[in-house]
């Protein structure tokens, strides 16, 4: 086991709200952001969850978005994001590349710089895009920055934003649904977009014993994979969700029976939800298995931002001792092998969780936090 990095603040902004307990809340009450968003476009589904009260124009968008939850969640934390020390880690999958000419023109990190400008960030920052892993991978990375002795300090985490390229592209994937998101339910048959943002504050334990800060939870490890067998769909073996949940855990210095609470990727696509499905068997074995919840029914498909939005709320989770009902699920798919809330948050007395994301290109990542008790 390598050592834990504290967690010692987070914010998020999302379609459902931007303060950690007010998104929480509507979060267990099964609360959803989408709404009709009108479109040049024939769709197959109008509805995304988006944020209202953010410029217009896509990079100013994903900009706007990416600084005003970066500076709540350094503040929630007490940290000064301009000391050298701190290490600024951003993650999209395609931001406002595909809609903005001058984003294309310019360098692929240009919007992540503009962020640690405006945020007068002592350091330059780190930018990654891994499709839909991007926020989940900024937040493993920003843990080995720190484990390796690189940062104090990290504030990392994902951001994208809706746009009509990201809408048509998935519209004609048939990756959107025509009806409404449904995880792990019999019906499922494909997600809805949403845009937000996530950071976590995590530094050294010293540090923040050196602060006085007691720490919001443990990040205890993480690991990623890339099964590289399609563009767009996860491995059909499952063997990318697997290996990366399995290197979490090695990391993390755990069993898979310390897991009690996973947030699932849950994107409600039949392939994404039979591969998570399998590789959760394989993992988590024939036992009585963790209680496994998703939020891309209420959050909508945040793309970048979805691996920090969930492992905030994995955290959320884990020190409520609750987890909220999947958005959706009414009818749960038979041969899912663990417990889903269904209709109603489910209480549970897990101190260790696991939060799985799978992106485009194969890439798959899980992270894995403790809270104490």
């Amino acid at each position: 086991m390598v050592a834990p990095v504290a967690v010692t603040g987070a914010a998020w902004r999302t379609a459902l709200g931007d303060g950690l307990g007010e998104v929480w809340h509507r979060l267990l009450a099964g609360d959803d952001g989408f709404v009709d968003v009108a479109s040049p476009h024939r769709l197959r589904n109008v509805r995304a969850a988006v944020i209202a009260s953010l410029p217009e124009a896509p990079a100013e968008r994903l900009r706007a978005l990416a600084v005003d939850t970066l500076q709540r969640a350094a503040r929630e934390a007490g940290i000064d994001v301009r000391a050298p020390s701190t290490r600024l880690v951003l993650g999209t999958s395609l931001g406002a590349f595909l809609d903005d000419a001058s984003e294309r023109e310019a360098p692929l990190h240009a919007w992540a710089d503009d962020v640690a400008s405006t945020v007068g960030a002592g350091a330059r920052p780190v930018a990654l895009s891994t499709a839909c892993s991007s926020g989940s991978d900024a937040i493993l990375v920003g843990a080995q920055l720190i484990r390796g002795g690189l940062a104090e300090v990290c504030v990392c985490g994902g951001v994208d934003i809706l746009t009509p390229s990201k809408r048509l592209a998935h519209s004609a994937l048939s990756t959107m649904t025509p009806s409404r998101p449904r995880a792990f339910d019999v019906r499922h048959d494909g997600m809805l977009l949403g845009e937000g943002a996530g950071f976590l504050v995590l530094e050294s334990v010293a540090h923040a014993q050196a602060r006085s800060v007691t720490p919001w939870a443990l990040y205890r490890g993480g690991g990623s994979a890339n099964d590289a067998a399609s563009m767009t769909s996860p491995d059909p073996s499952a063997a990318g969700a697997r290996l990366a949940m399995l290197r979490s855990l090695e990391d993390a210095g755990l069993a898979p029976g310390d897991i009690g609470l996973v947030n699932g990727h849950g994107s409600a696509t039949p392939v994404n939800d039979r591969a998570e499905r399998d590789a959760f068997k394989a993992v988590f074995g024939e036992g009585p298995g963790p209680l496994v919840f998703a939020t891309k029914g209420n959050f909508g498909h945040t793309l970048g931002a979805t691996g920090a939005l969930e492992a905030i709320a994995l955290i959320l989770g884990l020190r409520e001792q609750v987890a909220p009902p999947i958005a959706g699920l009414e009818e749960p798919d038979p041969a899912f092998p663990f417990p889903l809330p269904v209709g109603r948050a489910v209480r549970h007395a897990a101190r260790c969780g696991l939060s799985l994301t799978l992106g485009f290109g194969g890439f798959d990542t899980s992270l894995v936090f403790e809270v104490p008790r």
